[in-house]
């Protein structure tokens, strides 16, 4: 059968691209299989190095150790910061433990983290625009935590104080839904009128661009199984997205076996995507899964390509060596 075939008894998956990695995502991962390789185990990393739980538990079995805090680090050890980044007080916490450093903060939260300190440095008043307690937003307010307040939803604004409202400025944490997220900053506008936007657009390309694709996708789905772990915010979002946008229902799962064949009563087309810090490994797992089921006919829907790659860490790239 062609995968542009549906069965005759309707059965069919719609495979939503792009899924899955990301290219900060992909550069993390990928630092920390260089590190062990490189350095040997063990080597630390603060946090989860992205929030995947199958990631964690393979470098786990490879020599990584997790940690919460710097303090839990030995002295003098090899630490890893989190694709999510941290805060200047965490490098220091690095550097007075004599910890060396490998920085897998993803390019694009780097980029807010850069906004926050100029807009710090021109005294603006910074409205970050995040989840309470994730670690993204915990480093981006750690850059200039006197000018940052953290506004989590429309429901916020009308709580704020700023010293002037004709200079006051909006961030994002990255992985925030696209559509909720402007929610927020109309309401933001409101009651700040000449509200300052971001330089560029602080939600990756990569959270957009598999947002897009569950919204064209979600309405011709019964169902849409999003693979990805309940502490990812990009792949939470997604579940979201697919309900808004017109899916019969929607469903998280970090592998196949936590598919409930409840789930697949009465239903005939199944929308399939994941997060950005999801192994397509985990993806082929869900497919096998449905085949298993009758659900054989994949038409894969199609919305973006992508082709950003970015570079591993300076602390892991090959020496030059001079003529």
């Amino acid at each position: 059968m062609s995968a542009s075939e549906v069965r005759a008894d309707g059965k069919r998956v719609l495979l939503a691209k792009p899924r899955g990695y990301c290219a900060g995502v992909d550069r993390a991962v990928e630092a920390v299989e260089q590190a062990l390789e490189q350095h040997g185990a063990p080597v630390y990393v603060r946090k989860q190095i992205v929030h995947n739980r199958h990631v964690v538990e393979t470098l786990e079995s490879r020599g990584a150790i997790f940690v919460d805090r710097t303090e839990e680090v030995p002295e003098g050890a090899l630490l890893v910061f989190s694709a999510h980044g941290v805060s200047p007080a965490v490098r220091e916490e690095a550097k007075d433990r004599e910890l060396r450093t490998i920085d897998a903060t993803c390019p694009l939260v780097t980029k807010v983290h850069q906004e926050a300190k100029r807009f710090a440095r021109e005294d603006f008043d910074i409205l970050l625009v995040g989840h309470h307690g994730h670690e993204e937003v915990e480093g981006t307010a750690g850059e200039a935590p006197s000018h940052i307040q953290l506004v989590q939803s429309a429901a916020d604004v009308d709580g704020l104080l700023v010293r002037d409202p004709e200079k006051v400025v909006w961030l994002s944490q990255t992985t925030l839904s696209v559509d909720e997220t402007m929610d927020t900053v109309r309401a933001l506008r409101e009651r700040f009128p000449t509200l300052q936007n971001p330089p560029s657009d602080d939600i990756c390309y990569a959270t957009q661009n598999r947002q897009v694709a569950v919204k064209v996708m979600a309405p011709r789905c019964d169902l849409v199984i999003v693979v990805g772990s309940r502490n990812s915010s990009n792949s939470v979002r997604l579940v979201e997205v697919a309900l808004s946008s017109g899916a019969g229902a929607a469903r998280l799962v970090d592998y196949a076996r936590e598919i409930d064949d409840a789930w697949l009563d009465g239903v005939e087309t199944v929308g399939v995507t994941s997060g950005a810090s999801v192994p397509e490994v985990l993806v082929r797992g869900v497919l096998d899964h449905l085949a298993e089921r009758g659900w054989t006919s994949v038409e894969e829907v199609t919305t973006a390509e992508e082709s950003l790659v970015f570079s591993l860490p300076r602390e892991l790239r090959p020496s030059r060596v001079r003529a």
